[in-house]
């Protein structure tokens, strides 16, 4: 699949569209995949991680909160890409690999969606796809239909 910045399949608008061959060479995969989908004014934003997605570099290895802050910044970038803002967030779901975490990640996410007031969905988990990434935040936003 191409690497643009988006693409249309299936009357949907795929937003920075990759195959995970390249993002995990390390596994045997072969899947396309995208970062975010655009469907009708529903942004579905899949599970940021502390990764940089120009690079694909971990950030923040052992540093849950330096994860949490490059997972929301990937957010809100993907949600800006796809012609949302934070502002139109209506679900989070967030994964931790250890309760301890907990306070942080949620303080930390918190600053990102001061006055949104989103639901959210909060689990304690075994792992992620890497062992370096220790929260992984997935985001579904609707943008109000005058803006579309």
């Amino acid at each position: 699949m191409e690497t643009n910045k988006s693409i249309v399949v299936g009357g949907h608008t795929r937003i920075r569209p990759f195959n995970t061959s390249v993002t995990y060479p390390e596994q045997n995969l072969d899947n396309d995949l995208c970062q975010a989908v655009v469907a009708g004014n529903t942004v579905y934003v899949r599970g940021q991680i502390g990764q940089d997605l120009d690079t694909s570099e971990s950030v923040g290895i052992g540093d849950v909160e330096a994860q949490t802050e490059q997972a929301m910044a990937n957010i809100k970038m993907l949600l800006e890409e796809a012609g949302a803002q934070m502002e139109h967030l209506v679900k989070l779901t967030i994964y931790i690999v250890d309760p301890r975490y907990r306070e942080t990640v949620y303080r930390t996410i918190g600053r990102w969606t001061k006055g949104v007031h989103p639901i959210s969905t909060g689990l304690i988990i075994s792992a992620l796809a890497r062992p370096e990434w220790l929260v992984e935040v997935d985001a579904i936003a609707v943008i109000p239909g005058e803006q579309q």
